[in-house]
């Protein structure tokens, strides 16, 4: 990495060396400049010795946000003058292949750790800090205007409780926080406002949208390259080319934007676009467990179902504006399958909607906290059929092969992206992977129990009475492990997606005829029968309904036996991936392939 170029650095060694000093002493010039507003800030509030109700109304509302955001731009300019500086000793650690394994294990635990913290400091604020109404004018603006932060600031911080898991309880007059706490106060002071903790989860479910199509696309190539007998993606970063997502996405980033001459501007460039933001909407009603969801909303179904159906919108108009057409053949193909294959899809999951009684996409899920054998999956054959719709008809609705006909390069040269280059093909294919996650993730919770664990929420009580777990802290982490946790959750998306990667090198495209016959003559009717069947099913069960008991007997005796194959499923796959690992070249005989010299 250390020897990537980039399109604005000369390759003259003399040019370069200039261009890095100069740089250096710009970033550290306006680093050191951020040190006297600190300064200002700092003898302003004299937080040492002023209390939070002796300080004036400007000063409460203009300078912390003032003094947090200069110290955050000095660490900024300060940490990017030592990365020019030392980029080359960073690059030879970043090629170490030891470090991509500490990155990637580092990434995962920030990312765990980050959620939480937010989580509940966000907590703390909405329980702790109780708003009152409280006028305000501030200087230099002159306006006047109704506000909480007053009040929550000056009655909340000083009778500041914090619980911690290993420390208890402490607050602002104990020796822990001292004459401190105002500090922390202003740490506090922006997630205050329901604006800015809304732009920091938003900030998150930005970053965590980010890392799929990036871990998205490298993993598909080393799927790839193993189901072909090859290594897949082996250079750039060192282990096994985990920096080749970044290295294109540099790459893309700065190739020529092209514009058909003949095509429609406008249309062109908002195109990709209409494609990337409704899967990231859909990420506003997603939930990663109960209270990590950014909206929990009532018909959060209908929502994602309503932004994934509008992700077709940019594809037509992508098609259209190009002027080509192979664009106008893929755009035509996508627009077909799309509308076709949303009503076996929308029906499919309406199967688990009517077995929990509910929309919610929480509900649901917590609805499947008995362990693995009542997730709706197992919990009866209709459901257990509706999962497999539902999953092949959203391989179509993601243009997933072997429904990839609105792409199809060996007939359309590249269908509707042609025409397209550089960061905005770029963005389609963002689109795609964060589509794809998303109905995964739908999967994960209307059938495979969201967030819960395979085992009884009531187990993570037995066990921390059994093992006598007095810390607060491992209690937590027991009961996320046993009971719920948005990392189970992750898991089950993750594994549906890898199963997406899978299928795409496994089986071969079909015909632009036989995917709508597949969706019209058999999805759909096939659909119908299940919705039907499992209509049926729910009211001979139900004490409100008919209360067979036949079929209540048959009802268990089903759950039991779909659950045990699911297990023997999982093991039989482990066993197998396991086999294939300790005998991959042996399988594959003279087609086997070390790794290139020097990895």
């Amino acid at each position: 990495m250390a020897s990537i170029t980039l399109p604005w650095v000369p390759r003259d060694t003399e040019k370069l060396s200039s261009y890095r000093e100069t740089a250096i002493r710009w970033l550290v010039i306006i680093a050191l400049a951020h040190i006297p507003i600190i300064l200002g800030a700092w003898l302003l509030l004299d937080p040492l010795s002023t209390k939070p109700a002796d300080l004036d109304d400007w000063k409460v509302l203009l300078i912390p946000p003032l003094c947090l955001g200069s110290i955050g731009g000095l660490l900024l300019f300060a940490g990017a003058a030592f990365a020019v500086y030392a980029y080359e000793f960073i690059g030879r650690i970043l090629t170490a292949p030891w470090v991509a394994f500490i990155i990637f294990i580092g990434a995962i635990g920030g990312i765990i750790l980050g959620v939480w913290l937010h989580a509940e400091i966000l907590l703390f604020v909405q329980t702790k800090l109780t708003p009152a109404a409280e006028s305000v004018t501030v200087p230099l603006i002159g306006l006047q205007y109704d506000h909480t932060v007053l009040s929550i600031y000056r009655s909340g911080i000083e009778n500041l409780v914090i619980d911690l898991p290993l420390l208890g309880s402490i607050s602002a007059d104990t020796p822990i926080i001292g004459k401190f706490y105002v500090l922390l106060a202003y740490l506090m002071f922006p997630l205050q406002f329901p604006i800015v903790r809304d732009l920091v989860a938003v900030g998150g479910i930005i970053g965590f949208i980010s890392l799929i199509p990036g871990f998205g696309i490298w993993w598909e190539r080393k799927v790839a390259g193993r189901i072909q007998s090859r290594m897949g993606p082996m250079r750039a970063g060192g282990w096994h080319g985990w920096a080749q997502s970044a290295a294109d996405g540099i790459k893309l980033a700065f190739k020529e934007d092209y514009v058909p001459p003949g095509g429609d501007g406008v249309l062109f460039r908002l195109a990709p676009y209409v494609t990337f933001i409704p899967p990231i909407c859909a990420f506003i009603a997603l939930p990663f467990a109960t209270a990590w969801v950014f909206r929990d909303l009532d018909v959060a179904l209908i929502f994602i179902l309503a932004m994934l159906g509008i992700e077709v919108m940019g594809v037509i108009l992508a098609g259209w504006a190009s002027n080509n057409k192979w664009s106008v053949y893929g755009a035509m193909r996508e627009a077909c399958q799309m509308v076709s294959y949303e009503i076996p899809m929308t029906m499919a999951l309406l199967i688990p909607v009517m077995t929990a009684g509910s929309l919610s996409l929480t509900g649901i899920a917590e609805a499947q906290s008995g362990g693995f054998w009542t997730w709706f999956v197992f919990v009866n054959p209709w459901c257990f059929l509706s999962f497999f719709l539902y999953y092949v008809a959203s391989l179509a609705s993601c243009k997933r092969a072997p429904f990839d006909l609105p792409e199809s390069e060996s007939e359309l040269v590249a269908g509707f992206l042609t025409e397209y280059s550089g960061f905005r093909w770029s963005m389609f294919f963002f689109g795609e992977y964060v589509g794809m996650y998303v109905v995964c993730g739908l999967a994960a919770i209307l059938f495979l129990g969201g967030w819960m664990s395979p085992f009884p929420a009531s187990s993570a009580e037995w066990f921390i009475t059994q093992a006598n777990i007095e810390n607060g802290m491992l209690q937590t982490l027991v009961k996320s492990v046993l009971a719920a946790n948005p990392i189970w959750f992750i898991l089950k998306a993750t594994f549906m997606f890898f199963v997406q990667l899978w299928i795409r090198w496994t089986l071969p495209r079909i015909r632009i005829d036989q995917v709508l016959y597949a969706c019209v003559q058999v999805l759909l009717p096939a659909t119908m029968i299940v919705l039907l069947a499992n209509t049926l099913w729910i009211l001979g069960i139900s004490e409100n309904g008919l209360n067979l008991g036949w079929l209540i007997t048959l009802d268990g005796i089903l759950n039991k036996v779909l659950a045990a194959a699911g297990v023997f499923a999982v093991l039989g796959m482990v066993s197998i991936a396991a086999y294939g690992y300790r005998n991959n070249k042996k399988l594959v005989g003279w087609l086997a392939v070390d790794q290139l010299p020097g990895k």
